[in-house]
């Protein structure tokens, strides 16, 4: 992550779920294709883990798991639904995008092979 804002999402859910909390948050359209289960994303500066993601109407909401310390500890224990958030996207996602861009899809054939090294 590199410390920008992507895009502004809001908290759909923030509640104790046995020993840590379940924090769900719904970002944009415009953000949605960049996240992926066990991928990074970054609220209010602080970069997690998603653990789902459900595609809605709006964008998709992701699903992230907090332990108490980091509850306790950062700016995300204030939150509840309806807070709006900071969003960063995870930087690999911003380089598998591009690539699919420019049709880079499979890496060009190698030009070396077994019979022509003899």
């Amino acid at each position: 992550m590199s410390g920008h804002v992507d895009g502004i999402g809001n908290v759909s859910f923030f509640e104790p779920v046995g020993e840590s909390w379940e924090l769900r948050v719904v970002a944009p359209q415009a953000l949605a294709r960049f996240l992926a289960y066990k991928g990074s994303i970054t609220i209010n500066g602080v970069s997690l883990t998603v653990n789902s993601v459900s595609d809605i109407e709006d964008g998709a909401e992701v699903s992230i798991n907090l332990i108490p310390h980091t509850v306790d500890n950062t700016s995300l224990g204030g939150l509840k639904a309806g807070s709006k958030v900071n969003l960063e996207i995870d930087t690999v996602a911003r380089y598998v995008e591009r690539m699919l861009q420019a049709g880079v899809l499979v890496p060009p054939a190698s030009t070396y092979s077994k019979d022509t090294a003899e």
